[in-house]
């Protein structure tokens, strides 16, 4: 029998308050489920989430300042064993793309339905990774769309190169700007030419190509 499960749940405060106390009495009236604690912002949840870590965190991913797929690989880094569920209106490629390379175990759409989102805490918490269908749906058709170049791509430069080994690695422009010590318009401008030479048209489909053509 699963052990109850210590959780944490992050949602806006802008007009998202029903909607996360809403979750917290869904998760509490469960068996064997317990919400330990519900934040507006991903900074008040990462100070409480170093000090008495829960089994696993369900954050959304428009949130006000961090957003939350800066806090996702945040808590990752901080704590690697710690399930990440993504929960959130946003069901765009780059997102999606992002939460994962980030470290999310899972992501789902708002739309879930309590039950079928419950069974995707336990699926968590037993090493799977759920995703609403939708979702699975663009994860598959995104990889299935890649297929290995006719040729080789324009040769990247030193730093075009390690920009896009830290978008590999889940970094935001901002974060990826200050690795390098660039600003974050340097790091689109070369961006741009990183897809030019890819031949891709989005962050999105530069990354998949650089893991299925192991261009790094």
């Amino acid at each position: 029998m699963l052990k109850d499960l210590s959780l944490v749940k992050v949602a806006p405060i802008e007009d998202q308050r029903d909607v996360r106390e809403g979750l917290a009495v869904l998760i509490n009236g469960s068996p064997g489920f317990r919400c330990t604690a519900a934040y507006g912002t991903m900074e008040q949840a990462l100070r409480s989430i170093d000090s008495d870590p829960p089994d696993l965190v369900l954050t959304d991913i428009g949130l006000p300042g961090m957003d939350g797929v800066e806090g996702i690989g945040i808590l990752k880094e901080r704590h690697p064993t710690l399930p990440v569920i993504a929960l959130t209106v946003y069901d765009d490629d780059d997102r999606i793309f992002d939460a994962l390379c980030a470290g999310a175990s899972g992501y789902l759409l708002k739309n879930t339905p309590p039950a079928r989102l419950l069974e995707s805490l336990r699926e968590v918490a037993s090493g799977g990774a759920p995703m609403s269908p939708e979702v699975a749906r663009r994860v598959v058709n995104l990889f299935r769309q890649f297929r290995p170049p006719d040729r080789s791509p324009s040769r990247l430069t030193p730093q075009e190169t390690e920009l896009l080994r830290l978008i590999v690695d889940g970094h935001s422009y901002k974060t990826a700007a200050a690795k390098l010590d660039i600003s974050t318009s340097t790091v689109s401008f070369h961006l741009q030419n990183i897809y030019n030479k890819l031949q891709v048209h989005s962050k999105t489909e530069a990354v998949a190509k650089a893991l299925r053509d192991k261009l790094l």
